[in-house]
């Protein structure tokens, strides 16, 4: 009964197929000049993020954490102690190689912004969906801050009211002592 179960032809080909995956190594490439890798590949990455708007979130994330790995990179000549602060440095090359192409094909793409000429074809119900804003609107003409700056120093009539009322109010509570 017991050689019948594991004998079974089957469950061969499941030990033998676990038994080569086991000889398998499993991870990132080992790369011999890792450190030098990394430090291309961060350069490069700090080269081409310059094409992307300085006030978005991803440039200023993306090239903080690029520079500050890039610095210890390039300040630490063992690869032991590169790996003691930042990471695996064959992790780290895989995650430089994905971000680098990821910031091409944000590049590419053009996310951050619109065409004037661009125009909707899309449909919902019917209804033309709008074209999006415009990302960076033109700023506001001076006379709206000098309206705004007008009414906050002007009281309005509410207010001038309730100063009224609260000074009748007091006249009209006799004093306790």
């Amino acid at each position: 009964m017991f050689l019948r179960r594991f004998a079974r032809p089957s469950s061969l080909k499941m030990m033998s197929a676990a038994a080569a995956i086991v000889g398998q190594k499993v991870g990132p490439e080992v790369v011999p000049n890792s450190r030098e890798v990394l430090i291309g590949l961060y350069t490069k990455t700090l080269n081409i993020i310059t094409r992307v708007p300085e006030d978005e979130g991803y440039r200023k994330s993306m090239e903080s954490l690029t520079r500050q790995r890039l610095a210890v990179c390039e300040s630490e000549k063992d690869v032991e102690n590169i790996e003691k602060q930042i990471g695996k440095v064959d992790e780290l090359i895989e995650e430089a190689k994905f971000e680098y192409k990821v910031l091409d094909k944000l590049l590419e793409w053009d996310p951050w912004g619109v065409n004037d000429d661009y125009i909707s074809e899309e449909m919902q119900n019917g209804i033309e969906i709008p074209k999006p804003a415009p990302v960076h609107s033109r700023p506001l003409p001076e006379d709206f801050f000098a309206t705004l700056k007008a009414a906050a120093n002007v009281k309005s009539v509410k207010d001038e009211d309730k100063d009224e009322d609260t000074d009748e109010d007091e006249s009209t509570i006799p004093a306790s002592s």
